[in-house]
């Protein structure tokens, strides 16, 4: 089940899956709910604004499950960055 929009990369990275391994602990844990979870409880920006970060065991696992890091998403944001996105 999709959750929210997202990229088809984001999504096929998803697929079906509900839960994910957290890096740090090696535990199974949920994915991310955006209908149900604040963002700003589980991942935050860089300094830099081009990667996120997981805060929590739920953010880490999420980030690797969807790949949100990956280069070209990071060469997207710097791009969008240069362009006066996101606005100050």
């Amino acid at each position: 089940m999709n959750l929210a929009r997202a990229c088809q990369a984001c999504n096929g990275s998803k697929y079906t899956a509900t839960t994910a391994i957290d890096p740090i602990s090696g535990e199974e844990v949920p994915l991310f709910h955006p209908r149900k979870e604040d963002w700003n409880d589980h991942f935050k920006w860089t300094t830099d604004l081009l990667r996120m970060e997981g805060i929590s065991p739920t953010g880490r696992a999420t980030i690797i499950r969807l790949k949100t890091n990956r280069p070209a998403l990071i060469n997207l944001r710097q791009l969008l960055i240069n362009n006066g996105h996101p606005p100050d």
